[in-house]
């Protein structure tokens, strides 16, 4: 379980994150929804151990987020930025490895190949595993980005926008299979996303963040609410139930 307690954080003196608390179970799917410079994607660094709150605590299946060496936090949660930024060109089967790095710390062994083999194939990358990622089209290289987080085998994945600069179908089968990762593994997935209807669909949670604080967390179905979505977003967002889905046609407003 992740939670979140009174966490504050400030750029510049400027408040970013004011006083948030969370409380997210162990297994499932929850996204992060909110407009720009709400504090989403700092919200997921501090998670992942990767800035620090200026107040409050993270705690990690009841420990302080703090009390996690390096190791320990990379063996229990993987987290993929926006921005992968690799200084050398590498092959597919060369980066995905890379995620087993917390376990064979630069020695790789029988158990890191098989499951270098094993998530290569969940993720359908196989086929490109001798290629240079900067090869790949952008739905190929956010495959074997994930396969690499897949690779790293921890039960907590944080994901910040990972439909970034994906065309629709590439974002649907995105989505498909974080929907696989929370059945057919177990894993606890948090996502950053800006698609509301992506959110609504998928998710089996949603924390909506404004202005630094949590304006909601709960079922998707009681965000789908148009007063709702509008005191998030401040404009109309009309919703229709769709094969009982509740969808937002934000874009003819």
């Amino acid at each position: 379980m992740i939670v979140v307690e009174q966490v504050t954080r400030h750029y510049d003196r400027e408040p970013v994150l004011h006083a948030v608390e969370l409380r997210l179970a162990a297994a499932g799917l929850t996204a992060i929804i909110g407009p720009n410079g709400a504090g989403k994607s700092t919200l997921l660094s501090l998670i992942a151990g990767l800035d620090q709150p200026d107040g409050g605590q993270i705690f990690l299946d009841g420990r302080p987020l703090a009390a996690y060496t390096r190791r320990e936090l990379a063996t229990s949660l993987t987290m993929l930025r926006q921005r992968q930024a690799f200084n050398a060109r590498l092959r597919v089967r060369e980066l995905v490895l890379f995620g087993r790095y917390p376990h064979h710390q630069g020695r790789p062994g029988a158990a890191d190949y098989a499951k270098l083999d094993e998530v290569m194939t969940y993720m359908h990358v196989t086929e490109v595993a001798d290629r240079f990622f900067d090869q790949l089209s952008g739905g190929q290289q956010q495959r074997v980005l994930i396969a690499m987080a897949l690779a790293q085998d921890t039960p907590y994945l944080l994901l910040d926008e990972p439909l970034n600069n994906l065309d629709i179908p590439n974002a649907v089968a995105m989505m498909k299979l974080l929907r696989r990762f929370v059945e057919d593994l177990g894993k606890r997935i948090v996502i950053v996303i800006h698609d509301v209807n992506f959110a609504s669909c998928y998710s089996d949670e949603v924390i909506a963040l404004k202005d630094g604080r949590v304006a909601f967390q709960g079922n998707p179905a009681d965000l789908m609410v148009p007063k709702m979505l509008e005191s998030i977003y401040g404009m109309p967002m009309p919703v229709q139930v769709i094969d009982d889905k509740p969808v937002s046609f934000y874009y003819l407003s």
